[in-house]
């Protein structure tokens, strides 16, 4: 089984509609970074996503890396800065979609949003 994460700060206080733009962003953007195959066996299994949320930037930045260091698909969003917040501001992370036990080992502290 597929699967895709997406990470968002919650110490950024963006209202629910940003919030939902920047996992969109992280979404599609982390999809561009995997291959066809993987892409076709996600969506073959119903695409599934998952929101989860880290505390701060430095939480977010970990987490990137340990998912960087295990050559895992992903995409670092930052803001263009048109509404809530400042421009080139990180507001969240996409990983996957990869195999569902691999984004578990890395993901599993982290609570849903």
């Amino acid at each position: 089984m597929y699967k895709q994460v997406i990470v968002v700060r919650k110490d950024l206080g963006m209202d629910k509609g940003k919030i939902a733009a920047q996992v969109a962003h992280a979404s599609l953007e982390a999809y561009k970074e995997t291959d066809l195959e993987t892409r076709e066996r996600w969506e073959e299994g119903g695409s599934k996503k998952v929101v989860l949320k880290v505390e701060n930037l430095k939480k977010l930045m970990e987490l990137k890396e340990r998912v960087k260091s295990e050559r895992i698909p992903y995409a670092v969003i930052r803001d263009a800065g048109k509404t809530q917040i400042e421009p080139g501001t990180v507001t969240s992370l996409g990983i996957g979609p990869v195999e569902e036990d691999r984004i578990d080992r890395l993901t599993k502290e982290l609570k849903l949003l």
